[in-house]
């Protein structure tokens, strides 16, 4: 039996087509302008210079607009997590934020199939997946398909993604962010935005100071 063809869209249908947005505001709203709820990120960055801080600042953001799942795949639940989690105030949204601990990539998934699963879902990190790109565009598929968020973070190869998924998916999502000395810098199809997003004041002015 032949697949079924998908629908085709007229000109008028997607002018026509309503899309979520979320109101972000401020600095946030500077930087990323106000993307769909539905939105897929990319964050990377060489260590030390702050993509975890500015994944978990990003999670309690979110927690605005629906319920976010953390998937620490590198580090699970340690101290130097729990430590990122108070420096950012996280108990501000208990029930809004959940932290999974190492979950291994199918049980992720099937978590995310399921009724009132989590709005948005981080994984941090790519390289600690242990997936194809086939599980990946399944997943986004999914969480499109579901009107949810999908982040992940990235180690860094100089100043691109590290390895070949990475790369993929830094082609394939709508916000590509590179963090580096503490600042965030947005590219990719953003619904306004554009501008730099610091991530931490002193780190940032001490970095850019010796660098200029």
């Amino acid at each position: 039996m032949a697949n079924k063809i998908k629908r085709a869209y007229s000109v008028s249908n997607i002018l026509n087509k309503k899309f979520k947005t979320m109101p972000f505001e401020g600095e946030w709203q500077k930087s990323f302008g106000k993307p769909s709820k539905e939105f897929s990120a990319l964050v990377w960055g060489n260590s030390g210079n702050g993509k975890t801080d500015m994944m978990i600042q990003w999670a309690k953001y979110l927690c605005n607009f629906g319920r976010v799942a953390y998937n620490s795949m590198e580090e699970g639940v340690s101290h130097t997590f729990q430590m990122a989690m108070a420096r950012h105030y996280l108990q501000g949204v208990e029930g809004q934020f959940i932290l999974l601990d190492r979950e291994p990539w199918d049980d992720m998934v099937e978590r995310m199939s399921k009724h009132k699963s989590p709005d948005f879902l981080i994984v941090d990190s790519i390289q600690y997946a242990g997936i194809k790109q086939k599980q990946y565009k399944e997943l986004k598929e999914l969480m499109k398909q579901k009107g949810k968020g999908l982040l992940f973070l990235s180690h860094a190869n100089g100043k691109n993604p590290k390895g070949a998924l990475a790369d993929f998916i830094m082609y394939d999502v709508d916000l590509k962010i590179w963090v580096e000395g503490f600042k965030a810098f947005p590219g990719g199809r953003l619904n306004g935005g554009g501008e730099p997003f610091t991530i931490w004041n002193k780190g940032a002015q001490e970095y850019w100071a010796e660098i200029n």
